[in-house]
């Protein structure tokens, strides 16, 4: 949301017409002092960098809406979501880190916000930093665990996601598998699906789609704010005055950020920030370690692995993309990673050399092959395989049909007990691979993947 501000900001401050409407909006921003008496604060950094949280406030939404989109329930008054976004200081590029909210965390000593009786430095999950000490806690918190310097602070809710949704005229997402949680009525099939306001806050609150939980969750946020800038940037919503002074309205109308961060800043980032794009964002999710840590009275919680964790928030401080930026092609979503497949290719025809062509072809489309394609004995005058196959194991049909949109036309053959490598027989038909990609096929050493990769091709 932070970030589809600045970008509203940016086409109006460049245009030189946007002073007056962001000065009227700005005086509606609910404002917290989230830097109150902060000492001991990591060292400043070159670029900005914002602590975005989503709340499940929801004291707005109708009752109606609440039964639809099962927001029953007292709110927790915690953080559902945070994340750091880093605009870098040429303006050129964000890059978003989510840090799950089941983060093991040790909180400094506080004042409960509640109680308000001292506590000492005790662990926690991460989220229960803004239950026991609100915005401010919740900043000295994530500085401590990532040794960045937090510049401003910003916290949406339920209602101003919901509404800022609706007002851009719904969101675009793409799922190459289904998408079902009983908890929140979330039911997608595979494709492309168009998401209003109450559907897209079930699209980005479901955890119990499948076994990756708060992390599959994560992903979906990502992706959803990298579908929100391509909205935003490609539908004139940024052009024109209305639009932009309803959509920044409607958001700003019920978020809280710091008091420092004013009309001219914003003005001053749009400026700088007029050829934002999808590809200048990129996601990724702080590194986790393979076991978590169990806190008695707390539960289980996420650790973050030492080492990457320390080498992402250094990449962080020193302004450094997070993600290989490679020039976008044109692929086809599947559902398991090139990879993750293992494939032995092995040539069906007379022809010296497909073998190694096809091996080579599939490699660089990120697959895992063998690199010593074989040939497929043909008899005396038979005919070479007119056909490209793919014999697979039926356990592995995933991977299979992935395999399969890489080589357009090719048969699928079913080969019961044959295990988890492919098998491709190349044909005369063979002229080439489409590139494909999965999902959530995260590249590079954090990784991270640009905005670009994960909105709908």
């Amino acid at each position: 949301m932070r970030i589809a501000t600045a970008l509203s900001v940016t086409v109006l401050g460049a245009a030189g017409i946007g002073h007056s409407v962001v000065s009227s909006l700005d005086t509606g921003i609910r404002r917290v002092d989230a830097f109150k008496d902060m000492k001991n604060r990591p060292e400043g950094s070159h670029g900005t960098n914002v602590l975005l949280v989503g709340t499940d406030g929801r004291d707005r939404i109708s009752r109606a809406e609440k039964r639809k989109y099962r927001l029953g329930g007292a709110p927790c008054h915690c953080t559902d979501t945070i994340m750091i976004v880093h605009i870098s200081d040429d303006r050129e590029r964000a890059s978003v880190v989510s840090l799950p909210r089941d983060s093991y965390a040790e909180l400094p000593p506080h004042v409960d916000q509640n109680s308000r009786k001292h506590h000492r430095s005790h662990p926690v999950k991460l989220n229960a930093a803004y239950a026991e000490g609100g915005p401010n806690l919740t900043v000295r918190t994530v500085e401590r665990m990532t040794k960045v310097k937090i510049d401003h602070y910003l916290e949406v809710d339920f209602t101003s996601f919901m509404e800022t949704v609706d007002v851009v005229g719904g969101v675009e997402i793409c799922t190459t598998t289904p998408l079902k949680d009983s908890n929140t009525g979330l039911d997608l099939s595979v494709g492309t699906h168009r998401l209003s306001g109450g559907e897209a806050l079930q699209y980005v609150r479901s955890r119990h789609v499948d076994g990756a939980a708060d992390l599959g969750r994560m992903q979906r946020q990502q992706r959803f704010l990298a579908a929100l800038i391509a909205k935003a940037t490609s539908s004139g919503v940024l052009l024109n005055p209305v639009k932009f002074r309803d959509v920044t309205k409607t958001l700003l109308g019920s978020v809280r950020a710091d008091k420092g961060f004013g009309t001219e800043d914003m003005l001053a980032l749009g400026r700088a920030m007029r050829n934002f794009s999808p590809s200048s964002s990129e996601f990724t999710t702080v590194p986790l370690a393979r076991k978590g840590q169990l806190i008695p009275g707390v539960g289980s919680t996420l650790k973050w692995d030492p080492r990457q964790s320390a080498k992402l928030f250094q990449a962080l401080r020193d302004d450094k993309p997070l993600a290989p930026h490679r020039e976008r092609r044109k692929v086809a979503l599947v559902p398991v990673s090139p990879q993750q497949i293992r494939v032995q290719v092995d040539n069906g025809t007379h022809t010296s050399g497909l073998g190694r062509r096809v091996d080579s072809a599939l490699r660089r489309s990120g697959f895992r092959t063998t690199g010593v394609p074989g040939s497929v004995p043909l008899a005396p005058g038979a005919k070479p395989l007119a056909r490209t196959v793919v014999a697979y194991d039926p356990r592995w049909d995933r991977s299979a049909k992935s395999l399969a949109t890489a080589l357009p036309g090719c048969e699928m053959r079913r080969v019961n007990g044959q295990g988890a490598m492919l098998r491709v027989l190349a044909g005369t038909d063979f002229r080439g691979t489409r590139a494909v990609r999965a999902q959530d096929a995260h590249q590079g050493e954090f990784g991270a993947i640009t905005g670009d990769q994960v909105v709908c091709p």
